[in-house]
């Protein structure tokens, strides 16, 4: 385990944003053979950082931005597994899909870092 305990600077409030929600949606198959969801909001705090920022893309039938952020929590966020799509996050009025997860839990607490790309891609 590494000496360098980093949750300690994630549950700073000078750096923690405490207004992001996960939507988490995990899907059974139903009596009759069908895909069933069921979906759970949690409220969690964690920092929040621009990763790619706004990014202008032009393709061959239009244009649009793409980006992404990065957030850094010691909650669970997840990319998809069996049985459960990738989390989508709210952070200040939007929503982003949760598409790559790297884990840390080996720095004194644990966390995570996320990318997160937005919903829907504007243009």
């Amino acid at each position: 385990m590494a000496d360098l305990d980093v949750t300690e600077i994630l549950f700073d409030p000078d750096f923690m944003d405490t207004g992001l929600v996960c939507q988490r949606a995990t899907q059974v198959v139903g009596d009759d053979g069908m895909a069933v969801n069921t979906t759970s909001s949690t409220p969690f705090a964690g920092v929040v950082t621009s990763d790619a920022g706004d990014v202008l893309e032009r393709i061959a039938s239009g244009e649009r931005v793409k980006g992404s952020i990065t957030i850094h929590t010691v909650f669970p966020l997840s990319d998809g597994d069996a049985g459960q799509t990738a989390d989508v996050v709210t952070w200040r009025g939007r929503n982003y899909t949760v598409t790559n997860v790297n884990d840390y839990l080996h720095f004194g607490a644990g966390f995570v870092c996320a990318t997160c790309e937005p919903i829907p891609l504007a243009g």
